[in-house]
């Protein structure tokens, strides 16, 4: 998934790099709090020291990894060596302390608590900057006339403007929800074997927490319960369903027998290896291939909610997957469709032949509502709207030329509706009416 649309900073994050970069903080930090507490033979020199001679290196974690077959002990292992190294022959290791009376899911679970947030801070800033995007291009095609559809047939007039409107009001919903996943993942754990603070004094986990931006969760069994994680999984789910339903929304328009809009298409560009004439959706058809990848992983996060006992490590192997991936896919998701929805490529006269390709049909609605304000029967209306209706659907559909629906409602003896009543019934406007206060709801739209 490297390409010119990945934003390196996310990948980063999910790297064993970052994720050491973590770890050492929080092994700091654990030093620092035990120092302030004072009741481990730990001084503030010593948790200086460390503070200021901790470091790691990627490799050489590796190498003793491949030994140990742990790790966390790999990492401590080399990380202890740093901090050592300067220290004179025959004195103390400060290094002795690093680590004291944790457990590896104490250093793992907060560590990952953390990088999920640093993760769930980018997709907010996408979010809101699609959804900012979104909303802007309502305002400039507000006016564009285009024909609304449901179950994929004609229906009634809209406005392009509308389909961006509801597409940011999503987005907003998005924003929010990973607002909440965000709190709801942004939790630490330093509590010991089995969580009963055994071996380990909770403020050394308040400390780090704090520290952190975390907030200490009120019970851990060693591991942090992954419902938390599994909330997080389904609100990111949730918005590759949002990504996908406008990629859906652009490929089904983008079709060449609707064609009212298209994806940018950049000099040079090829569509296909045969057929040079083609400008394929492709972008689109990414996105909704990855949000399956997406939603699919959620499954996953739900799964590892059920641990045994105290703790297994059965979740730790998937998420270590799931996670990364769905974080990367969705990031990947966001750029695509910022890039694409900023510089959609808009076809309003086609969108004018679209709402008229039917002869009049969309009008239907009005002329029903027009027929019965006449005093007839909202059942008298309907045979008289469906009859001419059909009639002119049959001519569109057999590409025959003939009588336009309003011209048929006309030549009808049971349609009582004066041309100047028709008028006002075929005019795309009629229906548009009271848009205003859509985008009057649409202008206090804020992603702060």
């Amino acid at each position: 998934m490297i390409d010119r649309y990945t934003r390196p900073e996310m990948g980063h994050i999910f790297s064993l790099e970052n994720k050491y970069a973590v770890w050492q903080e929080i092994e700091v930090l654990a030093c620092e709090a035990q120092a302030e507490l004072g009741k481990i033979g730990i001084t503030r020199e010593e948790a200086a020291w460390i503070r200021a001679h901790a470091d790691f290196k990627k490799e050489e974690v590796d190498e003793i990894e491949a030994v140990t077959n742990h790790d966390v002990i790999a990492f401590l292992t080399n990380m202890g060596s740093y901090i050592d190294a300067e220290v004179p022959e025959g004195e103390p290791k400060p290094s002795r302390w690093v680590h004291f009376g944790m457990t590896s899911t104490d250093l793992g679970d907060t560590a990952l608590c953390y990088q999920l947030t640093q993760a769930t801070d980018l997709l907010l800033e996408d979010c809101k900057r699609l959804g900012e995007i979104c909303k802007r291009r309502a305002f400039e095609e507000k006016d564009t006339l285009c024909v609304g559809r449901t179950h994929g047939i004609h229906a009634e007039p809209m406005t392009f403007g509308l389909k961006f409107g509801s597409w940011a009001w999503e987005l907003k919903r998005d924003y929010d929800r990973l607002k909440e996943a965000r709190a709801a993942v942004s939790f630490g754990a330093i509590s010991g074997a089995v969580g009963t603070y055994s071996s380990i004094d909770p403020f050394v986990e308040q400390y780090v927490c704090e520290h952190l931006g975390l907030t200490a969760d009120p019970l851990s069994t060693q591991v942090i319960s992954r419902d938390h994680h599994a909330y997080l999984a389904g609100v990111l789910a949730t918005t590759a369903a949002t990504l996908e339903r406008i990629a859906t929304e652009v490929r089904n328009l983008q079709r060449t027998d609707t064609l009212e809009v298209e994806e940018p298409f950049r000099k040079g560009q090829k569509g296909s290896s045969a057929m040079p004439h083609k400008r394929n959706p492709i972008t689109m058809e990414k996105v909704c291939g990855l949000s399956r990848v997406v939603k699919a992983n959620a499954q996953v996060a739900f799964d590892n909610v059920a641990l045994w006992h105290e703790r297994d490590i059965s979740h730790s192997s998937a998420e270590r997957v799931a996670q990364a991936d769905s974080f990367i896919a969705l990031d990947h998701m966001f750029q695509c469709l910022i890039r694409v929805v900023d510089g959609l490529i808009l076809y309003p006269e086609q969108m004018k032949a679209n709402l008229n390709k039917t002869r009049g049909l969309v009008y239907s609605s009005k002329a029903l509502l027009a027929l019965v304000e006449t005093g007839i029967t909202r059942e008298q209306a309907y045979a008289i709207v469906q009859r001419n209706a059909m009639d002119t659907w049959h001519d569109v559909q057999q590409c025959v030329a003939g009588p336009t629906f309003r011209e048929r409602l006309e030549a009808d003896p049971e349609c009582t509706l004066s041309a100047e009543e028709l008028d006002k019934i075929f005019d795309p406007w009629q229906f548009l009416t009271r848009v205003d206060v859509v985008f009057a709801r649409l202008e206090q739209l804020s992603f702060d």
